[in-house]
């Protein structure tokens, strides 16, 4: 089967309607881009973590919908203009045939294996690993959330192999399992992930079986009822700084005496704010940054 774009520019009020209505009209498809890309007058469209723009369009937009070759082109954007409340006199568009090609291999070939630290290596499962002597973890983009790629994620497993954990840990927030997976392979007894997202807490256990580590994930309240310890050796934590402040008693409380408490997920910005909130429970600090994010490590006063 052949494709064909459907190119359409706009302006920024009419874009998300647009869009909408090309879908109902039958394109398979459609994205929004910036029409001035590539020029001076080209602007970058971004939020703050946590906090996305509020309207994915550009003051003058591009949309493209994709439909299949032999469809009725000009009656989907007619349709979808009279549908969004646009003139369908004054919509223009061009068509982009878009050529044949073997879609699978071609977004393969976009995920290469990643190191991270000194001896990791994230590795889809259509490659070889570099280095079969290494901590190696399986994960396919597109089935995890979060594959080592992040400067956050990055941050909290170089911890994790800096100062490979022996006894329990906590993965708050565990989102693919990836740190859990870490902290398992590296040599910790007892891991335990909690999240909650359902979605995330059924990735996670699919990697960790596809990577034969023996890892509970919890949602929370699981995680309440499941009359697992109480406190751990290393409690980690990869989420966003809003939340992190907020569960800092909670986080502070699950770490054992003596153990260590590692958040990420930090703008170096914020990471005075965050280290604040947990000053009544443990000492934070910065361990490392990398690309604008920081990770704060702490250890809980012995008894």
């Amino acid at each position: 089967m052949s494709w064909t774009e459907i190119v359409i520019e706009v302006a920024r009020d009419h874009a998300e309607a647009l869009s909408d209505a090309l879908m109902d009209a039958g394109a398979l498809s459609v994205s929004v881009e910036d029409a001035d890309e590539g020029t001076d007058a080209e602007r970058p469209l971004f939020g703050e973590p946590g906090m996305e723009p509020p309207e994915a369009a550009w003051e003058h937009s591009r949309v493209v919908a994709l439909a299949e070759a032999d469809a009725d082109h000009a009656a989907i954007v007619a349709a979808a203009a009279a549908a969004a409340g646009i003139d369908a006199g004054k919509v223009s568009y061009t068509l982009r045939p878009v050529a044949e090609q073997d879609w699978v291999r071609l977004t393969q070939s976009q995920f290469e294996p990643i190191h991270i630290g000194k001896n990791i290596w994230v590795v889809p499962s259509w490659h070889d690993a570099p280095d079969p002597t290494a901590l190696l973890l399986e994960l396919d983009p597109g089935l995890a959330f979060g594959t080592g790629s992040h400067p956050t994620t990055r941050l909290c497993m170089e911890w994790l192999e800096a100062n490979a954990p022996q006894g329990s840990v906590l993965d708050y927030g565990c989102g693919s399992g990836i740190l859990a997976m870490v902290a398992k392979k590296l040599g910790a007894d007892q891991v335990i992930g909690v999240d909650i997202d359902p979605q995330a807490i059924e990735s996670a256990r699919y990697n960790s079986e596809r990577n034969r580590c023996d890892i509970a994930f919890y949602l929370p309240e699981e995680f309440a009822d499941a009359g697992q310890p109480q406190t751990f050796d290393v409690v980690v934590a990869n989420i966003l700084s809003s939340p992190l402040k907020l569960m800092a008693p909670m986080l502070s409380s699950r770490v054992a005496p003596g153990g260590s408490l590692v958040l990420s997920g930090i703008l170096a910005r914020q990471a005075d704010e965050v280290a604040a909130a947990y000053a009544p429970f443990i000492t934070m600090s910065v361990w490392a940054e990398h690309d604008g994010w920081v990770a704060l490590s702490g250890q809980a006063a012995s008894r």
